[in-house]
């Protein structure tokens, strides 16, 4: 039977040189905890000179120095125990900068479209969250552990060292305790349960994000019950599951509660018995006396090793999360580059599947896309028309067939180069905190500023600079000063094109502008369009494409037609059809 391996071993790989300092740092707990137990001693010292003494007391002269001993026991234990931590905290910072960087430059080399298939909110959360748990398990809960049991070797010693009856019987009970413990909070029921607790706590945090996100478009369309069903579905599932896992540990609980202060209550009936029999002593005061101070300490140790196997899990579910993201596939660089001379785009039996998915969401295209053309994808929500877009630009690889650049598989040419290449105009474009003028250099770090006020320009965005209290210097989100989606669009258009890449794929741009700002974006579209750019276009207002090269109709993964758009209306299919159905919809008017 294989091993079981510690989640500790895992995490101490990113530790570096710092890997000692943990054992170091659980070697000195260890000894901190032996000296906290040694005040205990010192009580029953001088339990036992005033009991013997009795009633004279001013005969027991030791009281002062047993209570400072304890005293300097205590402070000791207390500093030991801090320089423990010191060491644990320096390899759990360590741990989790290195996890963390390890995560964000491994998220640099996968697909783009990655985020698209987990979710932000989940990835984020991942990113965050996972290395915080880490960080709290090898700071507190490692050296605890370590601690914890030189408590009990120590407990368990000075149990029998007094009254080894007395000691047997509380003890009975710690084990029982541990019995409880080990049967409904352990084990591998424990951990699918936790595994479930944290999918719960991801989805709901994910349908946070996302709708938190969405809200503008929600408000645009009236949608907030509907928009409102799944984070609310996330949250009635994390409800039904903490309280089914309430009602389950319920009993389990009750009966732990019991064992862990039953020891007081057989003590006192212990004593009952010795008394019965006449056999009560000076020295058995003094032993049943000290016992009933030292029994707490044994419930503190059960419900720290309580929770030890759920921190544990806990941490074995975040590093988990952290070898989820590592183990996604980054794209990969070509053995042997090859620089395409020309930017012809060309689709050869392309298929994509999203991981997990039992359909594909390209199912065998094929296309030509000459350089220098205006090319739209149109088509019913989830035809393919962004997946297609997104396999051009390569922010997922195509599950079958190729594509092609300049007749080269864009797999073997660097990634860098392709993105020099290409560029993508989001249907969500969203600024960074910082000033305009930043935002744009993105596109081109090393432009001067007049490149920028000519990209802004093309990008018509002079209406945006002029009401803008620092002009192209104005920090976005400071002092009140945001702007619209339909302006954010603009200026991500102004990046395209202070990067003029050859080719631009545009997802949905104007998707949500208001009809001034569809006509300013439709304008900077037709400057990129005479400055001979490939563009890409997709699109649900039909109105943005009528002047398109070519029109590419998607529909289940397929091109179901293509042409031009006076080719197309005259055919009299698909396209035919959803340019009747725009044109009835614009005339809808309320009256």
């Amino acid at each position: 039977m294989q091993k079981k391996q510690s989640v500790l071993q895992p995490l101490l790989a990113y530790a570096g040189n710092r890997k000692w300092l943990i054992y170091l740092a659980m070697g000195i707990t260890a000894l901190g905890q032996f000296l906290a137990l040694a005040p205990f001693v010192c009580i029953w010292l001088i339990l036992r000179d005033v009991i013997t003494v009795a009633p004279n007391y001013s005969e027991a002269t030791n009281l002062t120095l047993y209570g400072w001993l304890a005293v300097g026991f205590s402070i000791a234990a207390i500093f030991v125990y801090c320089t423990g931590l010191m060491c644990s905290h320096l390899v759990a910072f360590r741990v989790a900068s290195n996890m963390r960087k390890a995560m964000m430059q491994h998220i640099m080399t996968l697909p783009i479209g990655f985020l698209d298939s987990l979710g932000s909110g989940k990835v984020r959360k991942w990113v965050q969250q996972s290395t915080e748990s880490t960080e709290n398990y090898l700071a507190h809960q490692t050296p605890d552990k370590a601690g914890t049991y030189a408590t009990i070797v120590g407990l368990a010693g000075m149990m029998f060292g007094f009254d080894w009856r007395m000691g047997l019987l509380c003890l009975a009970t710690a084990f029982l305790a541990l019995m409880v413990i080990a049967s409904f909070m352990t084990g591998e029921s424990m951990k699918q349960q936790m595994n479930e607790y944290c999918q719960a706590l991801d989805n709901m945090s994910n349908e946070a994000v996302e709708y938190v996100r969405g809200t503008p478009v929600i408000k645009t369309f009236g949608q907030s019950v509907f928009s409102f069903k799944r984070f609310k579905e996330s949250i009635d599932k994390y409800q039904t599951w903490v309280i089914a896992y309430t009602m389950e540990l319920r009993i389990p609980m009750t009966f732990y509660t019991l064992l862990v202060n039953a020891s007081f209550a057989l003590l006192i009936a212990f004593t009952l018995i010795v008394a019965k029999g006449g056999t009560v002593d000076g020295r058995f005061l003094l032993n049943l006396l000290y016992y009933i101070i030292i029994t707490p300490s044994l419930a503190i140790v059960l419900n720290r090793i309580m929770f030890f196997g759920e921190n544990e899990l806990i941490a074995t579910g975040a590093l988990d999360k952290v070898n989820r993201i590592l183990a996604i596939d980054p794209l990969k660089e070509p053995d042997k580059a090859v620089i395409p001379d020309e930017n012809e785009i060309e689709l050869h039996d392309v298929r994509f599947r999203y991981p997990e998915a039992e359909r594909f969401a390209v199912d065998g295209i094929s296309m030509t896309i000459p350089p220098k053309k205006k090319i739209a994808f149109v088509g019913p929500s989830g035809g393919g028309k962004t997946t297609t877009a997104s396999l051009i630009a390569r922010f997922f690889d195509v599950t079958e067939g190729a594509i092609t650049l300049g007749g080269v598989d864009i797999r073997n040419i660097p990634k860098r180069e392709l993105m020099n290449r290409i560029s993508f105009v989001f249907q969500d474009s969203r600024l960074l905190k910082t000033s305009i003028l930043e935002n744009v250099r993105l596109g081109k770090p090393t432009a001067s500023r007049e490149q920028v006020m000519e990209a802004l320009h093309n990008a018509q965005c002079d209406d945006i600079i002029a009401k803008l209290p620092d002009g192209i210097d104005t920090v976005i989100g400071t002092k009140g000063t945001y702007l619209s989606g339909g302006e954010q669009q603009r200026v991500s258009i102004a990046r395209v094109l202070l990067k003029n890449t050859p080719i631009v794929i545009l997802d949905e741009a104007t998707a949500f502008a208001d009809p001034d700002n569809e006509a300013r974006v439709q304008e900077a579209f037709s400057r990129m369009a005479q400055s001979g750019k490939t563009l890409i276009m997709v699109a649900h207002r039909l109105s943005s494409i009528t002047g398109a090269d070519c029109i590419y109709v998607l529909d289940n993964g397929r091109v179901s037609e293509s042409g031009d758009h006076q080719t197309l209306v005259k055919k009299g299919g698909q396209y035919a059809a959803m340019w009747k159905q725009y044109n009835e919809s614009i005339k809808w008017n309320i009256k």
